[in-house]
């Protein structure tokens, strides 16, 4: 079946179309992940958002059981260069195809995602459309006319409703070291797993579209998680008593969560704060700075972030469309890491609070694993304000 994916500005592609058929729209990004499409489709940062992933064949180890995370796919829709269309991988259980087409989402394959990819980065990331039902002129209207990024709110659609205790029986979060060859009856693996260390510290995560193997990662640290809804008061979260609490990434605006900058305020100073992504760009505003939209974003995982105290790089997993003005912050709180690529703000610590924060993903998922003693960090910071 043929489809279309146009853009606000006017340019189009045309491909065919694979998952749902149907009309979707969402701001037009690129990923440079060269795997993990399962992880980035399950992404809840990407609510929102027609994701293109620029490595040209994507599907080729299906989808599986084990790499969800989150509950379910939050991208409008996919544009790939090639699909493949018979997964080899012993985990797989359905194709991309398929599960696309379970969740009701658009694709749209056989486009030049070079081409694509490099006019985002020329025009700035738009919004567009993917559809089998329009025409070419039809499709540009509609993508003119869906609602923009900027002063978007996700995060009421994708937090919890409920709080809740993260892997109470310390199953979801081990370590896979040695698998067996053979699989469980859920499809899961039945190797041997590392031991997971004593839980240490009791944290209250927010969930601002949080991430499985962020909750994994703080599990493995040693904390134990108690994740609360994005509307949750300060007051009722310092009610419990945590030994520190965790701002997670997520989706949209964050000049558009004016509830969660006031609620993220009363913490300071009060309990240790660890923030990434989203959280990040929320405490920037609780300190009373100010965030811009970058032109692209970062989404992949070869992003380079210089630590500005140790000289030391690392490549780092991103997935942001926002960075925080550094012109806005106040004297009381420093910047610690930035991008090599652009400049924009990537670490920041206060200066008297025990608060930390990146704008990366130290857990990954897919990227390399270069940042993840921030979590160890996180539990250094506890220890000493305690």
């Amino acid at each position: 079946m043929k489809a279309i994916l146009a853009l606000e500005d006017g340019r189009y592609f045309e491909g065919t179309s694979f998952g749902a058929a149907g009309t979707t729209n969402g701001e037009a990004c690129f990923n440079t992940s060269m795997s993990g499409y399962q992880e980035v489709l399950t992404d809840p940062s990407y609510r929102g958002q027609i994701v293109t992933m620029t490595y040209p064949m994507i599907g080729n180890y299906g989808i599986n059981l084990l790499d969800d995370e989150s509950a379910e796919p939050h991208v409008r829709g996919f544009v790939i260069e090639e699909l493949c269309d018979v997964p080899s991988n012993w985990r797989s259980t359905e194709s991309l195809h398929d599960y696309l087409t379970r969740y009701n989402i658009p694709g749209i394959q056989g486009i030049d995602t070079r081409a694509l990819t490099k006019h985002l980065r020329t025009r700035g990331a738009m919004q567009s459309v993917i559809t089998t039902e329009l025409t070419v002129e039809q499709a540009i209207e509609a993508a003119k006319k869906s609602p923009p990024m900027s002063g978007s709110d996700y995060v009421k659609e994708v937090t919890t409703k409920k709080a809740y205790l993260w892997d109470p029986e310390d199953t979801d979060s081990r370590e896979w070291d040695i698998p067996s060859p053979s699989q469980n009856r859920e499809g899961g693996p039945t190797g041997a797993f590392r031991p997971l260390p004593e839980a240490r510290h009791h944290i209250v995560a927010y969930d601002f579209g949080i991430k499985k193997n962020i909750l994994r990662s703080l599990r493995q640290a040693g904390f134990r998680v108690e994740v609360v809804p994005a509307t949750t008061k300060a007051s009722d979260v310092l009610a419990k008593n945590p030994d520190g609490v965790f701002l997670s990434n997520g989706p949209g605006d964050p000049a558009a969560l004016g509830y969660i900058h006031e609620e993220v305020k009363q913490l300071i100073g009060k309990t240790p704060i660890f923030a990434i992504c989203l959280g990040h760009q929320l405490l920037g505003h609780a300190y009373g700075g100010k965030t811009f939209k970058l032109k692209f974003g970062h989404r992949g995982g070869n992003q380079p972030v210089k630590d500005l105290r140790s000289g030391k790089v690392s490549i780092t997993a991103q997935n942001h469309g926002f960075a925080i003005d550094p012109s806005t912050l106040p004297s009381n709180v420093e910047v610690t890491h930035i991008n090599l690529n652009d400049g924009t703000i990537e670490g920041m610590r206060h200066r008297e609070a025990p608060v930390l924060s990146v704008q990366y993903h130290p857990e990954a998922a897919p990227g390399p694993n270069d940042a993840k003693y921030f979590f160890s960090e996180f539990s250094k910071l506890i220890d000493k304000a305690s």
